[in-house]
């Protein structure tokens, strides 16, 4: 397996993008097939994911099929193969296939490293890990420019808009995450709802997979009556691309950083977005949308991890108990009201 050098780009006629999860870092590949599509628009451009990610791509107009590790034949080929996972797993899929070029995306874990240990920051500037998937193509791309997208069915979008009919404003609530240092407190969260639905007409839609269900639970039990009335959870209730209809439907997004916040994205909607242990030099914030982001800055302990973790290590959990809900509320409800008629 070489090194891609682009020569003629026509002599790519097959391509493979490995990304095996997870969904936000599914989604945010997305702008980098389309630029793909666009610089080999004959090729056949096939994604391999876990089957539960694949569904993200499937309706991509970029994308030719999707594949698994489980499913792709071994040996099959490839002109070139883009592995935006790079990791032992990846590495794995792409042994078992034949592939004239390799390229991938370089993690730079060293940086994160240097950030989460040393609190050192030697990155010069803010750098979205889409462009760093751009840099994976090696030169078909000059710049990524294009947007992320999906592309729920008619279905999918039937079902969101039988769920939430007609009936004023809808800010969408993704309050879950793998992590707990990335989950702001659900009880600030009803803080949010009751204090945005005592000052607008909007409606909150909760969303997040079948393991947020419990939590989901939990949040609309510390809700007063009054307010409860005017909170739909579907968590645990709509799949992946239901949900991703229902936020292409919505007015606004209130979201941890988890992997709704990037398929929200993909609509375009303003996001309010909370971080905990998280910090925007990981390269995660969301791609081409406008957004609020509200955090603690200052804090010597911050990042904590570049992925999350179980407990903060220090015990007061600072990063996220020291964003008020009354601040992020005002926000919200500033937007809402702007855009009611």
């Amino acid at each position: 397996m070489g090194v891609l050098v682009v020569t003629e780009s026509g002599a790519i006629r097959s391509v493979l993008v490995v990304r095996l999860s997870a969904i936000g870092d599914i989604v945010l590949t997305t702008p980098v097939l389309a630029e793909l599509h666009c610089a080999l628009p004959a090729a056949r451009i096939d994604f391999c994911t876990k089957a539960p990610f694949a569904p993200l791509v499937a309706s991509n107009p970029a994308v030719s099929s999707v594949v698994t590790p489980e499913s792709i034949a071994p040996g099959s080929s490839y002109d070139l193969v883009v592995d935006l996972q790079n990791n032992r797993r990846s590495r794995a899929v792409i042994r078992k296939l034949r592939a004239d070029k390799v390229t991938r995306y370089h993690k730079r874990n060293w940086k994160k490293v240097l950030l989460v240990r040393f609190k050192i920051n030697v990155s010069d500037g803010y750098q979205s890990v889409v462009e760093r998937y751009g840099e994976a193509l090696n030169g078909l791309a000059t710049k990524v420019n294009a947007p992320c997208a999906l592309y729920p069915s008619p279905e999918d979008h039937a079902f969101a808009a039988g769920a939430l009919g007609s009936d004023g404003p809808v800010l969408a609530l993704c309050f879950g995450a793998n992590h707990f240092t990335k989950r702001y407190p659900l009880e600030r969260f009803a803080r949010i709802i009751e204090l945005v639905a005592s000052a607008t007409p909007a409606r909150v839609l909760l969303l997040g997979g079948k393991e947020d269900e419990p939590e989901a639970a939990r949040l609309m039990a510390a809700l007063p009556d009054a307010t409860r009335s005017r909170v739909l959870s579907l968590a645990g209730t709509a799949s992946l691309m239901q949900s991703a209809a229902l936020l292409a439907s919505v007015d606004a997004v209130l979201t941890n950083d988890t992997g709704l916040m990037h398929i929200a994205s993909a609509f375009g909607k303003k996001l309010f977005v909370i971080f905990g242990s998280s910090v925007k030099e990981f390269g995660f914030m969301p791609w081409g949308v406008e957004y609020e982001l509200f955090e603690t800055p200052g804090l010597a302990c911050r990042p904590c991890s570049h992925i999350g973790r179980a407990t903060c290590p220090k015990g007061h959990f600072r990063c996220m108990t020291e964003i008020a809900p009354e601040r992020i509320a005002s926000r919200i409800i500033e937007t809402l009201n702007q855009s009611s008629p």
